[in-house]
């Protein structure tokens, strides 16, 4: 046991390497898998072309726009901080953005194979559209594992371990500051098409979804992508990398001189990227229905995660390890490491219960929209509110527990632990752009309607588990950034100490000062949001002039004598988004450094608003997330034919509803996850340049 114990405590982090290169491999084969497929007809591949086009124009340019703040941030870091953390923000930044983009790239080649797919069968529409999902799943938990262990070897080799661990907080920043555009550009981008094409195409026009009539229609399928597969791509690849950033640093300063508590975290998490290439061979072999195969999966990473930690803690502690002065056994951490796994299909499930169309959440809003727009509205936002009790008092459990068990300690393990199947959770994902894309393929290109009553049956599927997925990121990066907070304390107290004071801090509710960082960290998500669906408001108002501009100047459109000028506005979304996500992404790195700036605010002002950012981010996200998917779910029952089905008055009230929703769930609520961590990061990272 003593040797098995040194063994993984020395190869650990390599090991966790080994592992993070299998989930490379095993999508790289995932990706030649997809490529032998037919990509259908002549006009199926023009349609994918085209979208693929517009896709990569705007990464593009998004990459540009972002390069020139990446670049002041690394010259300050350079100059301020150290050149580690310098190079570490590159790397979280480079990776994020090569996750998101390589994702984005091979959905696109996955919706049309897809629709083709479904003119098979349902079941090899399903495995082709959550393989392509399953590429960027492992890239995103690969990516995020490999550059970590990388950097934390090289760097501990050349400036020794403990600064190594404080320079990866650099690469954190990178993978969250990244995050933070590329979910606010891609949900500008997806929300203001789908807005501006739903709002003229549907209610104006009387077209269907995705209907080639629609000038607008491009623009939507492209934001899909842009959106929900790049876009949530790099949120997960720094929620993940930022987790286990968390741990280990939260190891450093809670279990000083103790390498076990190093490397564990990244011993979790090789372990679960095993779990999740087991969870993608299961959907591959087994049959039934879509959702519980689909759901089948996670509890096949969870259980083989669950089953290979337990001799993976033991051997690392064999004896045990002291935590706030408590001798903590094995079993203990175990038991904190299965709480964050227990937490995924607890979320999962509350978040599929507040977003299903099949319980009385969604219901109550169907049943709203008969009596008119405004009953809609009202129903879809208390949805949203009441979707945050059960998964915030879940949420408060997981940390009293994990605390009692191993302290700051614990609550980081079950953070990364639970983050440890986001390989699996973003497969899920990254199914439902797919599924949609595919529809609106198999509707451009003139398909059967059978075809389309699959694609519909699976987009049905993919849009609940877009919500839940969502519920996860959120609720993990509610929990991430308690640990970040947790670590903020110890290490401003490390610092004061280091240089000769006395930590003096005190964050207590007695504490005048703490009060007012909790109203102004209470304050950032708030205005944050408010700036993010303006910027779709914007973004939508110009593309609806665009496409009643198009359709009064061209008539022969809608009878399809005239072929739309789709170019159009993908160039308008394109330019908004870049324009718009600037403010709101800069906005928690501001807000930081502002408070540290101002020495009667200061350093206890802080930790008030690390607080305060992360309680109210959390309730405004999850209530945005969970009521937009209801809106939108809430539209999809009705359209299947209840209540009138499409063109009926339900039917109009809930395309309103879900017009509403769309900035919601898709741009605001989901951009809260990175900057909750952005507003924790950058308040370590000054601590040694304000204080």
């Amino acid at each position: 046991m003593i040797l098995f114990a040194l063994t993984i405590l020395n190869s650990g982090v390599p090991l966790s390497m080994l592992c993070a290169v299998i989930g490379l491999v095993f999508a790289f084969f995932l990706i030649l898998a997809i490529m032998r497929h037919s990509p259908g007809n002549e006009r199926m591949r023009e349609i994918s072309a085209a979208v693929q086009e517009g896709a990569k124009a705007y990464l593009n340019r998004q990459v540009k726009t972002i390069s020139v703040i990446a670049v002041v941030v690394f010259i300050l870091l350079f100059v301020f901080k150290d050149p580690a953390t310098a190079i570490g923000f590159v790397i979280g930044a480079f990776c994020s953005l090569a996750a998101g983009f390589i994702g984005m790239r091979v959905a696109v080649l996955a919706n049309v194979r897809t629709a083709q797919a479904a003119s098979i069968a349902r079941l090899n529409a399903l495995r082709m559209a959550f393989n392509g999902g399953s590429v960027t799943g492992l890239l995103v938990v690969g990516l995020a594992l490999l550059s970590v262990s990388i950097f934390y070897t090289i760097a501990t080799r050349m400036i020794g371990s403990d600064a190594a661990i404080r320079s990866l907080v650099g690469l954190a920043l990178g993978g969250s500051l990244i995050s933070v555009f590329a979910r606010l550009g891609g949900g500008i981008y997806t929300k203001a098409a789908d807005v501006g094409a739903d709002l003229v195409g549907k209610i104006e026009s009387g077209l269907e979804e995705d209907d080639p009539r629609n000038p607008a229609v491009i623009a939507d399928n492209v934001g899909d992508n842009v959106g929900d597969c790049a876009g949530m791509a790099a949120d997960v690849f720094e929620t993940y990398a930022v987790s286990l950033v968390g741990a280990i640093l939260a190891g450093l300063l809670t279990l000083a001189g103790n390498p076990a508590a190093i490397v564990y975290p990244f011993v979790l998490g090789g372990i679960s990227v095993l779990g999740a290439i087991c969870g993608v061979l299961f959907v591959n072999l087994a049959r039934g229905k879509p959702a519980a195969v689909l759901m089948g999966a996670v509890m096949t990473n969870a259980l083989i995660s669950a089953i290979l930690f337990w001799p993976a803690t033991r051997s690392l502690f064999p004896d045990g390890v002291t935590i706030g002065g408590l001798l903590r056994s094995p079993a203990q951490l175990y038991f904190a490491s299965l709480v964050g796994l227990i937490m995924t299909p607890v979320i999962v499930a509350l978040t599929n219960y507040y977003t299903s169309s099949h319980y009385r959440p969604v219901q109550k809003i169907v049943h709203a929209s008969e009596t008119g727009h405004a009953t809609n509205i009202i129903s879809g936002l208390a949805a949203g509110q009441h979707a945050t009790a059960l998964p915030v008092l879940f949420i408060g459990l997981a940390i009293l527990l994990t605390f009692h068990f191993a302290g700051l300690y614990g609550i980081a393990i079950a953070v990364m632990s639970m983050l440890s199947l986001a390989g699996i959770i973003i497969s899920l994902d990254s199914f439902g752009p797919i599924t949609d894309n595919a529809g609106g393929v198999a509707v451009m290109a003139d398909l059967p309607r059978e075809i389309r009553v699959v694609t519909d049956e699976l987009d049905s599927v993919g849009n609940t588990m877009k919500a839940v997925t969502k519920g996860y990121a959120i609720a993990s990066a509610g929990l991430a950034a308690l640990v970040l907070f947790g670590s903020y304390v110890q290490e401003l107290s490390g610092h004061v100490t280091a240089r000769g004071g006395v930590f003096s801090y005190q964050f207590s509710l007695a504490e005048p000062k703490v009060i007012i960082g909790l109203f102004i960290g209470g304050l950032l998500p708030f205005i944050f949001t408010a700036f993010s669906m303006d910027a779709v408001g914007k973004a939508a108002g110009a593309v609806v002039r665009e496409v009643r501009r198009q359709l009064q100047a061209k008539p022969g459109i809608l009878t399809g004598q005239d072929r739309p000028e789709y170019g159009t506005c993908v160039d308008i979304v394109t330019k908004a988004a870049l324009r718009e996500m600037i403010v709101p992404a800069l906005l928690p790195l501001v807000a930081v450094v502002a408070v540290a700036v101002i020495k009667p605010l200061g350093a206890v002002v802080l930790g008030g608003l690390l607080v305060g950012t992360i309680v109210t981010g959390l309730f405004i996200a999850i209530a945005m997330t969970s009521g937009g998917a209801a809106w939108d779910n809430a539209k999809k029952f009705i359209e299947e034919g209840n209540l009138g089905g499409k063109g009926s008055f339900a039917h109009a009230a809930a395309v309103t509803g879900d017009t509403v929703g769309d900035p919601y769930k898709d741009t605001a609520g989901p951009a809260i996850n990175p900057m909750i961590k952005v507003v924790n990061i950058v308040a370590i990272l000054i601590i040694p340049i304000f204080f």
